[in-house]
């Protein structure tokens, strides 16, 4: 039996109610919850727990995702759902990227008959997120860049809108640290991946895994006008030793800005005055399909 939790803003879409009766019918147990207001997921998520459900479907956007995720990790482990995932946001940067079928009836079959992986998530301070923070102006260009900007640039568009933002974005003074990593001064944006994109498609970690205790961190540092060339270069190329684009990964990151900022986890606003990111490693099982491109 899984248990559907169904944005509610999504609960009139025909296509939704035909798989889950073709499904019925074919003898699968299927319930749904339907959502109303914020932090419903996370009460659904403990109701089912409670109810001894084994695994449930987070249905809806990445901010659906994000708020089963956070209930989910309210649940102990020995009692914990297996998650699965029916994409039916705008973005679904996740799902996308995993290759989780966008279609209900598919992606409803998987989320019944696929098997369990455990990948991590990342805890903020006292927040959790499965796909990716992003800071600076970084929290605001995945979301700027215009549909028609993306389709006539493709995988440019985002490095054109994030260099023309860059040019009139005030620079931010702060401290990032990691195991090995200790850089101090100015920064435009920051990103911290589990996943491999965000912003509708946009990909900014394309190494990344889901399962490897790892978080992908990139660090855009202040730049002049004369070096916008090599700042292009150094986005579409990735590597570990950018003099403007800084690229590295840890199993926990803390960020300490001058003053406190606002971060999207998951696409969902976030304020605070330092942050730790840490990587919990396998905390949550996920049904994936079979070869995955984010699993190891």
């Amino acid at each position: 039996m899984i248990r559907i939790i169904l944005n509610g803003k999504k609960a009139a879409i025909e296509e939704i109610r035909q798989a889950v009766s073709i499904l019925r019918e074919e003898s699968f147990e299927i319930e749904v919850r339907v959502t109303w207001e914020y932090e419903d997921a996370i009460r659904l998520v403990k109701e089912a727990s409670d109810e001894g459900v084994k695994r449930i479907v987070a249905a809806g956007g990445d901010g659906t995702l994000n708020e089963v995720i956070n209930g989910l990790i309210r649940v102990e482990q020995s009692r914990r759902p297996e998650l699965a995932v029916l994409p039916l946001g705008t973005a679904n940067d996740f799902a996308t990227v995993c290759e989780i079928p966008h279609y209900p009836l598919e992606a409803l079959r998987l989320a019944i008959e696929g098997e369990p992986t455990p990948i991590d998530i990342v805890k903020a301070n006292e927040r959790y997120f499965i796909n990716v923070a992003s800071g600076g102006f970084g929290a605001e260009i995945v979301a700027e860049t215009s549909t028609e900007l993306k389709n006539f640039l493709g995988g440019g568009a985002y490095t054109l809108s994030a260099v023309l933002k860059a040019l009139s974005f005030t620079q931010q003074q702060g401290r990032i640290i990691t195991e090995n990593i200790d850089i101090e001064g100015a920064s435009l944006a920051g990103v911290v991946c589990n996943g491999r994109q965000a912003g509708g498609g946009q990909v900014l970690a394309p190494n990344a895994y889901i399962n490897d205790g790892l978080l992908d961190v990139l660090l855009l540092l202040d730049f002049a006008l004369e070096n916008v060339p090599q700042v292009i270069k150094e986005i579409l190329e990735p590597s570990t030793d950018g003099e403007f684009v800084k690229r590295f990964q840890s199993s926990w990151v803390e960020t300490f800005p001058s003053t406190k900022r606002v971060v999207n986890l998951d696409g969902e606003p976030y304020e605070a005055e330092h942050i730790r990111f840490e990587v919990l490693h396998g905390e949550i099982k996920m049904i994936l399909p079979k070869n995955c491109p984010c699993v190891k």
